[in-house]
């Protein structure tokens, strides 16, 4: 007989060739760059994702973003294809965030971005087009560990964008590459200006690239026939007021419910859209200890989560807390109370840097 031997890792060719993600922004053009400065193969993939932004400024993926891309792939000399996902991106991006807010949710639409269209259908076209990796201008780390790629967070806080990438799975993750996730932002456009790219000095997207009014506008233009008037009512049921719609409503508003002549200020919160009521209270009824979550994403042992940190909004500071799977998705212990806690947002699990996985959240 022989002799037992372990399992032995399968091998991993050498990357030679990357479709880099290019925006049109001066991220994903230096992560373009560098990967060249590397030497390898590198080409340069944009999305166009909504004509309507052309010339909206801060705006991504549309008519001048697409023709800066274009630029910087000229001045490196590297392949440049634009892939026309517009009705993949309206369907998968734009009509899920109209839904959720209709469904009184605040969605995050960056999310379902990365998770379905950069991560699910540019991968794929990326290896129809023979390559190794894929590469984004996303600060985050991708580091190796024992067990395979892990996710970690970006070296600049201000500019880590690990929350939004709660969604990735571990077969993306060993796909992915992250160039920036150990640079600054000043540091980027210093190399963007040595380089000489024409967007070295453009300003940042900003908010949601779809939205060029108020969120409600988008849910009106799709989802009309949730625009339907309500009451809101306090914890006790009783009607302090009137409202046109919940989608005009996030979990924690203060301002713009139309109340006057309480003892205290009243915030929002709850939503209920079915019935079109908006349940409001004092502050301090805000407060949420447990959180649970559906469509869990894991990128480590579940266990390590037990004892971590959970970030509940993109900005938020992370809070110590206990996560515990359960059969649809995990509940979330909070040693200390967070406030505003909102169905529809994510909550991210850390330990250290580390991503171990995250959830949407269903309640609190």
């Amino acid at each position: 007989m022989m002799p037992h031997s372990p399992a032995l890792k399968p091998v991993k060719r050498p990357i030679k060739r990357i479709v880099a993600a290019m925006s049109g922004g001066v991220d994903s053009s230096v992560t373009a760059a560098l990967l060249q400065r590397e030497g390898y193969e590198v080409i340069g993939v944009t999305l166009q994702l909504y004509s309507g932004q052309a010339d909206r400024k801060g705006a991504c993926c549309a008519g001048k973003d697409i023709y800066d891309a274009r630029r910087v792939a000229d001045k490196l000399g590297i392949a440049h294809y634009v892939l026309d996902y517009e009705e993949r991106f309206r369907a998968a991006v734009i009509d899920d965030f109209a839904a959720g807010y209709a469904q009184g949710e605040t969605p995050i639409p960056c999310v379902r971005c990365n998770e379905r269209i950069k991560f699910g259908d540019l991968m794929a076209s990326a290896r129809d087009l023979g390559a190794d990796a894929l590469a984004t201008g996303h600060y985050v780390q991708r580091i190796e560990g024992a067990d395979g790629a892990e996710l970690h967070a970006g070296v600049d806080p201000a500019r880590d964008q690990s929350y939004f990438l709660f969604a990735t799975t571990r077969e993306q993750l060993e796909y992915l590459r992250f160039p920036l996730g150990g640079m600054s932002k000043p540091k980027v456009r210093e190399i963007a200006a040595e380089l000489g790219l024409v967007n070295a000095k453009k300003p940042d997207s900003q908010d949601i690239c779809f939205v060029t009014g108020g969120y409600a506008d988008v849910v009106k233009r799709l989802q009309p026939e949730a625009i339907r008037p309500g009451e809101i009512v306090d914890t006790a049921g009783r009607v302090v007021g009137h409202h046109d719609g919940v989608i005009n409503f996030t979990i924690g508003q203060r301002k713009g419910l139309g109340l006057s002549g309480n003892e205290a200020p009243l915030f929002v919160l709850a939503l209920d859209a079915e019935h079109a009521r908006v349940v409001v209270g004092p502050r301090e009824a805000l407060q949420s200890r447990r959180i649970v979550l559906k469509d869990v994403n894991w990128l480590a042992d579940p266990d390590l989560a037990r004892d971590c940190v959970v970030k509940v909004r993109s900005m938020r500071a992370p809070v110590a807390a206990r996560v515990t799977p359960t059969s649809t998705g995990a509940e979330v212990e909070l040693v200390e109370p967070e406030e505003a806690v909102a169905p529809g947002q994510a909550c991210v699990f850390y330990q250290g840097t580390r991503v171990l996985g995250g959830g949407w959240i269903a309640k609190s």
